[in-house]
C-alpha cells in the first residue's frame, strides 16, 4: 500500500469514529430525536453499519490491492485464526447480556417510544464480572485476528485507535448514568483485559 492510501484509510476510519461519537452524544440526540422518533437508536445502527461496512468492504476493494502478505511462521498463522474466531465468539456471547431489542431500537418502534440504554440495568454477571466492556475485548481479538497483511493491520491499528478513543466517551456515559455504582465497579474490574478482580 502506499502512503495515499494508507492516509486515505485512515481519514476513512476517522471519518467513522467522529460521525459515531458525535451522534451517540446526547446533544445529537436531543437534536435529531424529534425526526427520528422512536425510529432514533434503529437508524444510528443502521447508519453505523452502513458507514463501517463501506470503509471496510470499500477499503478491501479499492485500497487493499497493493498489500503486502505477511509470511507468517506456521503458529502465527494459527494465533491470528483463533484470534479471529475468538473474537466472533466474545461478541456473540457478550450481545446475549442485553437487551437486544433496546440495543438494536427495535424495542423503541414496537412500543412507540424512546426506550434507551437508560432502561438497562448495570450488569454485573456474566462476562461482566471479568471486563467492564467484554463486546471491545471480542473486537480487538477480531481486529487484530485479521492482521495478516498490510490492510489487516491497518484495520487493526485504525480500528483499536477507535475503540480506545470509543472506551473513553463510553466511561463517561456510563459514570453518568449508573454514578457511584459505575465508579465502584469500575475500580474492582478491568476495562477490556481481564487480569485482575471480578465484580462479584
Amino acid at each position: 500500500m502506499t502512503l495515499t492510501e494508507y492516509t486515505l484509510y485512515a481519514m476513512l476510519w476517522l471519518s467513522f469514529g467522529f460521525a459515531h461519537s458525535l451522534l451517540a452524544s446526547n446533544s445529537s440526540k436531543r437534536l435529531l430525536q424529534p425526526l427520528f422518533g422512536p425510529a432514533y437508536r434503529l437508524a444510528y445502527n443502521l447508519f453505523s453499519a452502513l458507514h463501517i461496512g463501506l470503509i471496510m468492504i470499500g477499503g478491501q476493494l479499492w485500497l487493499a490491492n497493493n498489500a503486502v502478505t505477511f509470511n507468517l511462521d506456521g503458529w502465527l498463522d494459527i494465533l491470528i485464526m483463533v484470534s479471529r474466531w475468538l473474537g466472533i465468539g466474545i461478541i456473540l456471547a457478550a450481545l446475549t447480556q442485553y437487551d437486544l431489542g433496546i440495543f438494536g431500537g427495535l424495542a423503541q418502534l414496537r412500543r412507540g417510544s424512546d426506550v434507551t440504554d437508560a432502561n438497562e440495568p448495570l450488569h454485573l454477571s456474566g462476562m461482566h464480572r471479568y471486563v467492564r466492556h467484554p463486546i471491545y475485548l471480542g473486537a480487538y481479538c477480531y481486529l487484530w485476528g485479521g492482521a495478516a497483511d498490510e490492510f489487516g493491520l491497518q484495520t487493526a491499528l485504525w480500528g483499536s485507535v477507535y475503540l480506545l478513543i470509543g472506551t473513553w466517551f463510553e466511561e463517561r456515559k456510563l459514570i453518568a448514568q449508573y454514578g457511584q455504582s459505575y465508579v465502584e465497579y469500575r475500580a474492582r474490574v478491568p476495562s477490556v483485559i481481564p487480569f485482575r478482580g471480578r465484580a462479584i
